[in-house]
């Protein structure tokens, strides 16, 4: 089919694709408890997910008794990230109907890209875990451009544009991140509901909310 308005759709990981929180919560969990600090329920881990590794840490350390020094915060962030890599795929799954909307784009046509603020590293081993690499044209990561690039910014959605070659691109997220970023780069934006929102979905400024995957490729197409 080639009459799809957008000819790359660019995807967020947590919270968007992936239901992440239960392996992010242990890796938190994993963390404080090297500072004495009692767990957080993994519902309450969802709540602080959001911006990358390091916002998660600092909120769940300001949830549990406040801030560390910088040389203290450095090394909980290696020990969360270094349990992370060691059990990244334990209970993460594609949300409901996310590998159906997948399907039904690239059939479509369209070029597919992951862009996270997850670091790059680990968003390649957890998509390969899933096997879902291969479903993408590309794949980039908060740390892939340099620092200070990540979302909000919008250097990752327009390096995500040259690098499918160019063309009509939306981007689908869950986040206020995603979505100032998409209106930095000046594309249209689909928000899911179901995700790790900041905000309440209908006040996070997206283009459209949907709250299924099954409603993706028709939203699209409406925008």
């Amino acid at each position: 089919m080639t009459d799809f308005p957008f000819r790359i759709v660019g995807f967020d990981l947590d919270g968007t694709l992936l239901d992440t929180h239960l392996d992010l919560a242990a890796a938190v969990n994993h963390a404080i408890r090297l500072d004495g600090r009692a767990p957080i329920a993994p519902a309450g881990v969802r709540d602080l997910i959001g911006g990358g590794s390091r916002k998660m840490l600092l909120r769940a350390l300001e949830v549990t008794g406040g801030p560390v020094g910088d040389e203290r915060f450095a090394e909980l962030y290696d020990a969360l990230i270094a349990y992370y890599e060691h059990n990244i795929a334990v209970h993460t799954q594609l949300f409901p109907g996310a590998g159906d909307a997948l399907s039904d784009l690239a059939e479509r046509g369209v070029k597919l890209a992951l862009v996270t603020n997850k670091l790059e590293r680990l968003a390649l081993k957890l998509l390969a875990h899933l096997g879902l690499t291969d479903r993408f044209c590309t794949i980039m990561g908060g740390d892939t451009l340099g620092a200070g690039r990540a979302k909000p910014k919008p250097d990752l959605l327009l390096e995500m544009i040259d690098r499918c070659e160019g063309g009509a691109a939306a981007y689908v997220g869950d986040s206020t991140f995603d979505v100032r970023a998409s209106r930095a780069a000046r594309l249209p934006c689909v928000a899911v509901s179901f995700g790790f929102n900041d905000l309440p979905p209908e006040q996070l400024e997206a283009d459209a909310v949907i709250d299924h995957f099954s409603a993706l490729v028709p939203t699209l197409l409406r925008l």
